[in-house]
């Protein structure tokens, strides 16, 4: 595995997993479960967030702590799906601005088309964290972030939730510094490129339609 796979193990998350799995598993529920390990994983994206030595005093006597320092986050959704991860991220980075990204793909040209982008006027100064639940092919995420360089985006990250290798590669080829937080590499691909055993359509599921 590349040293650009960051793949998240905690027991919490490996719980939660199973229950997004589960085909039974209502939209209700699945939403808040994407929230809730959203939360969980953006506490490992913002690892490396710097820190700087601040005064303050406690009821007790004046110490140094500890702040962030710097560098702000920006959320950027693939839409739809990616959304359903925003609330989460938020609930531990409530500061942090959100951007969206809309894309689909031409089925004659086979070429990405953009139908949406709206990011943060200082995306050049921000952590960008891009969610999408699914990291199948690759070419969503592959192509949101070379939007996201073409406007300026030079601090860029992923969090999916279920990935295959197939679609990690994809994605380096072209972005080989990406770095890429998942909680699961999955076996692969059916034939409709679906990740298999996967999550369904997350879209779908979050949003109950069909």
């Amino acid at each position: 595995m590349s040293d650009k796979v960051n793949l998240i193990v905690h027991p919490l998350i490996q719980h939660k997993l199973t229950l997004l799995r589960d085909k039974n598993t209502s939209s209700k529920d699945f939403r808040q479960l994407v929230s809730e390990v959203s939360m969980l994983m953006a506490y490992e994206v913002t690892r490396t967030l710097p820190l700087e030595d601040i005064q303050i005093e406690t009821p007790i006597c004046k110490t140094t702590g500890k702040s962030l320092s710097g560098l702000d986050v920006a959320i950027v959704p693939i839409m739809r799906a990616g959304m359903g991860m925003v609330e989460g991220m938020l609930n531990l980075i409530p500061t942090a601005k959100v951007g969206h990204i809309g894309i689909y793909r031409d089925e004659e040209t086979i070429q990405p088309v953009e139908y949406y982008c709206k990011l943060p006027s200082d995306i050049s100064e921000r952590l960008v964290i891009v969610t999408d639940p699914m990291l199948a092919t690759g070419g969503s995420l592959r192509d949101a972030i070379t939007m996201l360089k073409k406007r300026g985006a030079v601090n860029i990250k992923a969090m999916v939730l279920v990935s295959t290798e197939y679609g990690i590669n994809e994605v380096h080829k072209v972005h080989p510094e990406l770095e890429i937080f998942t909680i699961s590499i999955d076996e692969g691909l059916n034939e409709k490129s679906y990740i298999v055993p996967g999550l369904g359509d997350a879209g779908d599921r979050l949003f109950g339609t069909k």
